[in-house]
């Protein structure tokens, strides 16, 4: 229920604010837009290379279910964006290794190929450039195989000489020494282990000597694109539309958060805590006023109600229906010094858009140190009620109606009469 309650409240907060959050989302998609269009166009080329294995050097790969081959194409994919291959492509192609754009390199599952991609602002020179890592990297593949391999035929060789020279050390020693005795069988044996470590060595020599080298193949060459891979309209128009719906949306929280003005009854409700007993501000449907009338009557506590308003020249403008409640009512405007103190509760008539939360709450404190309760607030814009009393008290008279502020000559207080509506004429420079 909790953050159902959250949710609630928070798209509560976005719709009051909706007017906020959809121009930061306009305004975010736009900003996208002009920005694809400042962005220049640039192409992106690929060639396919098929990587093979070179011999028996070549490092083994774990074979998962990425990666079936026995190669380690990750290991590969990085030599092919090393600083090495760009040099190598850069003078193949007769320009600078800080001038030929970095290559990208990707990896298929499942496969011994790599394709490798050149983003340029030219198509052609995307295609070309594209080529020239390609061929680069095979190059550079073939030349580290062949100095691979010639070390380890190096190797081989230098450890078959040495067996042979022991062999010849054998053969002297053989000659040397008596035949059955235990000296000649050892010698004999030994003579028999460098034999075979000797041929084994040879036959590696000769497998090494005879391996072809075949670094791997160009499968596809790279073409000139025929439509840039960027600036994209998707990611551009996603991205501004994202971002103005986050700027939005802190926007909208920040203002909420920030404006305290009371343009709503529920901005009443909300910022205030207060009950809002009717709301006049809207056009009057029929017995509204009789309802106001009723609700006032069932809150008051006692006999003796103080109507403030917020701000305090408020006034009408507007004719309103007679309308009675049968039940007794004194109604205190505040005029007399003396009606702060008799009051037994206070209704507050706030005007909309002119008031700010702050002053609603300061006037309910005000009223609470005189241990005042209100008992709900009315809003309205520029027709707002007033209970006029009667100079002379009538027993059982009924509650009036909701009219225009009247004045009552200090220092009375008396029962509500059948409320009549008063209609003052504007003040010059009054807010409508």
């Amino acid at each position: 229920m909790s953050s159902g309650t959250d949710l609630d409240e928070h798209l509560s907060l976005l719709r009051r604010r909706w007017l906020l959050l959809v121009g930061c989302v306009v305004v975010g998609g736009t900003a996208g837009l002009a920005l694809m269009r400042l962005v220049p166009p640039a192409y992106t080329a690929t060639t396919q290379v098929l990587v093979m294995p070179v011999g028996p050097q070549e490092q083994a790969n774990q074979v998962t279910s990425r990666q079936r081959e026995a190669l380690n194409l990750d290991t590969e994919a990085q030599v092919a964006q090393s600083a090495v291959v760009a040099a190598r492509a850069a003078r193949e192609l007769g320009l600078g290794a800080d001038v030929l754009e970095p290559a990208e390199v990707a990896v298929p599952p499942n496969s011994a190929v790599l394709w490798i991609s050149v983003t340029s602002a030219d198509p052609t020179a995307a295609a070309e450039r594209s080529t020239a890592y390609a061929r680069a990297y095979l190059a550079n593949r073939r030349e580290s195989a062949l100095t691979s391999m010639a070390e380890q035929q190096e190797a081989v060789l230098s450890k078959l000489k040495q067996v042979n020279a022991g062999i010849d050390t054998v053969i002297k020693q053989l000659g040397a020494l008596p035949k059955g005795g235990a000296e000649h069988a050892i010698a004999a044996q030994r003579q028999g282990v460098l034999n075979r470590q000797a041929a084994n060595l040879a036959l590696k020599y000769d497998a090494l000597r005879t391996v072809a080298v075949t670094p791997g193949s160009v499968i596809s060459q790279a073409v000139p694109p025929a439509a840039p891979s960027s600036p994209s309209l998707p990611l551009h128009l996603g991205t501004g539309l994202m971002a103005g719906l986050l700027i939005g949306s802190a926007a909208a929280y920040a203002r909420d958060r920030l404006d305290k003005r009371l343009r709503t009854p529920a901005d009443v409700e909300r910022l205030t805590g207060l009950p809002v007993l009717s709301d006049l501000s809207s056009p009057r449907e029929h017995g509204v006023l009789h309802e106001l009338a009723g609700a006032v009557v069932s809150a008051c506590p006692g006999k003796r109600l103080l109507v403030k308003a917020l701000p305090t020249d408020l006034y009408a403008s507007a004719l309103a229906e007679p309308l009675s409640v049968s039940a007794p009512l004194i109604v205190l405007d505040g005029s007399d010094v003396r009606d702060l103190a008799r009051a037994d509760a206070a209704v507050l008539l706030v005007g909309l858009g002119l008031v700010k939360a702050g002053e609603v709450t300061a006037a309910v404190a005000r009223l609470a140190r005189h241990d005042v309760p209100v008992i709900g607030v009315v809003t309205a814009t520029d027709a707002v009620p007033s209970f006029v009393p009667l100079l002379e008290p009538r027993p059982h008279t009924p509650l009036g109606k909701l009219v225009a502020t009247g004045e009552l000559e200090p220092g009375t207080a008396a029962e509500t009469t059948p409320m009549q509506a008063l209609h003052h004429p504007r003040r010059p420079g009054h807010p409508t």
